[in-house]
């Protein structure tokens, strides 16, 4: 999925912890267009392939930006990008996807971030800040040292639709979420990008307060837990348009299996975030190891992330 070489045009550390890359194209006066929301594929290393929102506004063509948080249990991903690339590296990207797009007929938008969450919904506010469209955001962090980008959602066009929070403030100062959702106008939709356990907070309130599923959206960055793989069993899957069944052994995820017949299934992240390579079931039961479907959606059975997600019947068919 590598497809454009990129060259690092500056870097900027933007809070403890996160570095900003701005990225120009090698070889091309232009960038492809990407739309608020989305995020881009990139090899930091050989066979280190992570995904980063583009945080830049979605009509710049000569340069992207992305943001890192450095993970204090970096797999070589965050680590290589804030030890290894410097001004002048080039590296080899993907073009943008997006599994987080904005309803661009909402009456109105509520984008929540939290922490390095605030990338995507970045992008998201300066498409909505240009179009004249009705928005707010909430930005919560530990602390202003801890908060990327502070200065352009503090200040210039964008202030006026921001409120920031800090974990350290004083109680009133902190985010009031049953008082967002309170004041909210009626039909708009939320958007949250953030840790796991913070995402989860925001949405059970929405859900509490009676918002329906479909005006709610989230992005994860990471998988949300270490899954126990020690009782792990071998099952099969049976492709329904070709009829072949194969074998997923107990160490082996369907997506290797998959692939390594020759099968072209896209993914990305294989960690079961992004949902690039969400494929649907037929018949059995996945045991759904996700953090890309809602609750609802596993439940349903009806669809599973085969990078990381098994299956608790002996057989799955997949429409494939």
């Amino acid at each position: 999925m590598v497809e454009l070489d990129v060259r690092v045009r500056a870097r900027q550390q933007e809070a403890d912890g996160i570095c900003s890359f701005e990225l120009e194209p090698v070889g091309a006066s232009e960038l492809p267009v990407f739309s608020a929301g989305a995020h881009i594929d990139v090899q930091v290393a050989p066979g280190v392939i992570r995904q980063y929102s583009l945080c830049g506004h979605p009509q710049e063509r000569r340069s992207w930006r992305i943001g890192v948080l450095r993970e204090p249990q970096s797999r070589g991903g965050s680590a290589g990008m804030h030890d290894r690339v410097q001004v002048g590296s080039v590296l080899k990207v993907s073009a943008p996807r997006n599994l987080f797009e904005l309803v661009e007929k909402s009456p109105h938008s509520v984008l929540v971030a939290g922490g390095i969450g605030v990338t995507p919904i970045l992008a998201m506010a300066q498409h909505l800040q240009s179009g004249g469209r009705s928005f707010e955001v909430h930005y919560c962090a530990r602390s202003p040292e801890r908060m990327a980008f502070r200065n352009e959602m503090s200040a210039g066009p964008l202030a006026g639709h921001c409120r920031l929070y800090f974990n350290d403030a004083a109680p009133e100062q902190t985010f009031d979420v049953h008082a967002m959702l309170k004041a909210v106008p009626a039909g708009a939709h939320l958007y949250i990008c953030g840790p796991a356990g913070f995402m989860e907070f925001v949405l059970s309130a929405a859900r509490t307060a009676g918002w329906p599923q479909e005006r709610l959206h989230r992005e994860h960055f990471a998988a949300a837990t270490v899954v126990n793989t020690t009782g792990d069993r071998p099952f099969q899957v049976r492709l329904q348009r070709s009829g072949t069944t194969l074998a997923v052994p107990a160490d082996h995820s369907v997506l290797q299996v998959l692939l390594g017949h020759g099968i072209d299934v896209d993914y990305s992240c294989e960690a079961g975030v992004c949902g690039s390579c969400l494929t649907r079931v037929l018949e059995g039961t996945p045991e759904h190891r996700d953090t890309f479907l809602t609750d609802a959606e596993r439940a349903a059975n009806d669809q599973f992330t085969p990078c990381c997600s098994r299956s608790t019947s002996p057989t799955l068919v997949l429409d494939l």
